[in-house]
């Protein structure tokens, strides 16, 4: 049965998107890590992560789609939508760039999304949504934990290591602030008590930075203006990359069954 189609579907509908576009987005960025690792070990862990990113986004469309009620399923939110229907973060789009790069940007979204989840697990007024947060806070709690080893080892480092990991917080750090910016979707699910404020995570997502920047003996750049705009569809060139090849096979082969 389709769902009623009323502005609380449509709020919590949107909200899950932007949800699950993050995890979209990251998830296929690590995807892009696979055989280019530095190590094996490295190499299956980020695949991981990557898989664990994108069985989060595949819960939260599926879900999305049952909200909707219009019949369009995970695939059809993940892979037929235009580029300015995604609602991801910035940040998250962002290049793999070096692996120092690809390190901070974890570290940077697992710190806010780690306790986000856990909120919402512990809040949200959507079941379904609480027992997607409870594994999704599970595994964020390993990747924070393995880029901030990572950071640390880098940052820490060689004189080599240690440029290239503050050269990754002088290109990332800009990118962090949309983290906690609601979109008047998410405004609106959290009045609703479908999601926590993001602002209220900002402290300790400090915290958690300064802690592992302090060990690492790094310094967060200071940030006059901070990058937005992926709430509102609007990307960089680099999200149309990352597009034309997610979606390659679905929309060159419309409706194909494995």
């Amino acid at each position: 049965m389709a769902a009623p189609d009323n502005d609380a579907n449509h709020t919590a509908f949107r909200a899950l998107l932007e949800l699950a576009d993050d995890c979209l987005v990251l998830g296929h960025r690590l995807s892009e890590w696979c055989g280019h690792a530095p190590t094996l070990e490295e190499d299956l862990a980020l695949a991981n992560m990557g898989l664990d990113l994108l069985g989060q986004a595949r819960a939260l469309y599926a879900h999305a789609g049952e909200i909707e009620g219009k019949g369009r399923s995970e695939d059809d939110l993940a892979f037929l939508r235009r580029e300015r229907d995604y609602r991801n973060c910035l940040l998250v789009e962002r290049p793999n760039g070096d692996f120092a790069v690809t390190m901070l940007r974890q570290l940077y979204f697992a710190a806010f999304m780690e306790p986000y989840w856990r909120d919402i697990a512990e809040s949200s007024t959507d079941a379904d949504l609480r027992g997607i947060a409870a594994k999704a806070q599970k595994e964020m709690a390993y990747h924070l934990r393995h880029a901030g080893e990572w950071v640390i080892r880098l940052g820490d480092g060689t004189g080599e290591s240690a440029a290239h990991m503050a050269a990754a917080a002088t290109e990332l750090h800009r990118y962090t602030g949309e983290l906690f910016m609601a979109s008047p979707v998410r405004t609106e699910a959290v009045a609703a008590g479908l999601l926590p404020d993001p602002e209220n995570l900002r402290e300790a997502w400090d915290d958690t930075i300064a802690t592992v920047f302090r060990t690492a003996k790094l310094t967060a750049p200071e940030v006059r203006v901070h990058q937005k705009g992926g709430r509102d569809g609007l990307h960089g060139e680099d999200m149309g990359h990352l597009l034309a090849e997610l979606q390659f096979m679905q929309r060159a082969y419309p409706g194909l069954s494995w």
